[in-house]
């Protein structure tokens, strides 16, 4: 399988795909009946959380172009 690739729609939803797992907080494997493409939901509002359903239609504005992230502090 290919790496995984996640996309950032603008105004929408992370779309992820590839070889991935997809965990709760607790550590609990989600069971993605053999899915190698989701989407998870940005804008707080699915009824379906983590999963995308489409209501960020009726009105999430999130634009995020790619850009470089400074280098990460060194830990104590």
């Amino acid at each position: 399988m290919a790496a995984t690739r996640i996309t950032i729609n603008n105004n929408g939803p992370l779309r992820i795909e590839g070889d991935f797992v997809l965990l709760d907080p607790a550590g609990n494997e989600f069971n993605l009946a053999g899915r190698t493409t989701i989407s998870l939901c940005r804008c707080g509002h699915s009824e379906n959380k983590p999963f995308c359903d489409g209501k960020h239609k009726t009105g999430f504005d999130s634009v995020c172009p790619a850009r470089e992230l400074p280098p990460p502090q060194p830990r104590p």
